[in-house]
């Protein structure tokens, strides 16, 4: 026998041997797809259904019958509540944006005010409120690391804001951030500390994939080099057309 014919022996024989996937393996395969597909399409529609369902039932029963369609109609109206919940809302804003209803939140917030308990929950929760919608605009832009809870390992961390108040003064020289880290994989859950800003690494990830990361522990991380080679690229195309301009 030749050496080729030997050669085209063995190579035909290797192709013989290389494994397949089986039925029960290609079966797992199409329901971990599946699964990835549907679990959050499902979570999705089930929390938002949730969500739906508990206004409703709070709000439904303060509407006058004459005004609820669920009171005539064969069917409930899912999410009819919430509508009327947002219209509420926005007309509360309308009308404290004037003298009229500034006076009366502030005669309201007095009452309040002259209650022991409920003074103090109040406060905490309206300043909370105040917060949030002052500041979503500036709050957890940027995704950094630091070491936690020892020297050595490293936590992902949301930065806020610039330390204030209090704590700004109490701590000298240096740059306090305000940073949320949360915990897995619930990310809404977690500790606010405060650390100097030339310890935290800025990473350059966006909010929602340190978000990801989080939830995912660790499973699913940005793609960091395709987003370098995108900014390379980008800035390549910028110099080429100050070059061109020039």
């Amino acid at each position: 026998m030749t050496k080729d014919k030997k050669d085209k022996k063995h190579s035909d024989d290797s192709t013989d041997h290389v494994p397949h996937a089986g039925p029960g393996r290609r079966l797992t395969n199409y329901f971990l797809t599946g699964l990835v597909i549907a679990a959050p399409i499902g979570l999705t529609i089930y929390i938002t259904w949730s969500i739906i369902r508990i206004v409703d039932d709070f709000v439904k029963p303060l509407i006058p019958s004459q005004y609820n369609p669920d009171t005539y109609l064969p069917v409930t109206v899912p999410g009819f509540g919430l509508v009327i919940a947002f219209v509420a809302i926005v007309l509360l804003g309308f009308l404290t944006a004037n003298l009229v209803g500034r006076t009366l939140v502030q005669f309201g917030e007095s009452i309040l005010h002259r209650m022991p308990f409920v003074s103090v929950l109040y406060r905490g929760l309206k300043q909370i409120f105040e917060t949030v919608v002052s500041q979503s605009h500036s709050n957890f832009k940027q995704v950094g690391l630091i070491q936690y809870p020892r020297e050595g390992l490293w936590a992902l961390v949301f930065i806020s804001t610039s330390a204030k108040g209090e704590v700004a003064d109490k701590v000298h020289g240096e740059d306090i951030i305000s940073v949320f880290l949360p915990t897995t994989p619930n990310p809404t859950s977690g500790f606010l500390l405060f650390v100097p800003r030339k310890d935290i690494k800025i990473l350059d990830m966006s909010v929602e994939d340190g978000a990801k990361l989080v939830i995912s522990a660790g499973l699913v991380s940005p793609e960091y080099q395709a987003k370098m080679a995108e900014l390379a690229e980008e800035a390549e195309e910028a110099v080429h057309e100050e070059n061109k301009a020039g």
